[in-house]
């Protein structure tokens, strides 16, 4: 049964993105060209920069090494906090039609950051311990994360298409409907990301920041 309800739920996914392949392609593009923006961002920052963003990445895994118990609540408060207001951001614009630019630019900056934390990182750990301090802390919750954040931009660039194409009211009154319900969906599987990044990659990370 549990089977047969997964298979069901993977095919759905599977024809949602077959369906909007061209907006998902765009989408991920962008959010791609934000992380070669990033990285060639810190590439390009002065030495004293740099080196102010070295002393507070290594101040941080001194802290967390002396840090006997994390205040894993507040942290997860957090997470959920800023997870649950992008969706809502993303929502809200990507019901506007003058907001879909904006959605596009939510992309392009989460895209930007993905990757300026990965260059300064591997900057000041050196590339194999940069490349394990990454893993465990980006890779686990963005499994998740990434996909719901495109999944967002897509849905209000759908809206967008389904508005210009028919501007009746009550074309406009369903897909409103649809967006909003495709949104909340994505919030949970936002906050399951939060939950995913606070309970289990903290707790990883505290295990083998000893290491660092």
């Amino acid at each position: 049964m549990k089977k047969d309800k997964g298979l069901k739920i993977k095919n759905t996914i599977k024809e949602h993105v077959i369906n909007n392949k061209k907006p998902y392609i765009l989408t991920a593009l962008l959010f791609v060209i934000g992380i070669f923006l990033g990285v060639l961002f810190i590439n390009h920052m002065q030495e004293a920069q740099k080196t102010e963003i070295s002393s507070y990445l290594n101040n941080f895994i001194e802290n967390l090494k002396n840090t006997e118990k994390l205040d894993q609540t507040a942290l997860l408060q957090t997470s959920l906090q800023q997870n649950i207001m992008l969706a809502v951001i993303l929502w809200f614009f990507g019901t506007t039609v003058i907001g879909l630019p904006i959605v596009f630019g939510i992309i392009l900056y989460r895209g930007f950051c993905l990757g300026y934390t990965i260059a300064v990182v591997t900057s000041v750990l050196g590339i194999s311990k940069g490349v394990l301090f990454t893993s465990v802390t980006l890779v686990l919750p963005n499994i998740l994360f990434i996909p719901a954040l495109l999944a967002l931009a897509v849905s209000g660039f759908k809206l967008y298409q389904s508005i210009v194409k028919d501007k009746r009211k009550e074309n406009i009154k369903l897909e409103m409907i649809r967006h909003t319900v495709f949104c909340l969906i994505m919030i949970g599987v936002l906050v399951l990301a939060s939950i995913v990044e606070i309970l289990i990659t903290t707790n990883i990370l505290k295990q083998i920041i000893m290491y660092f």
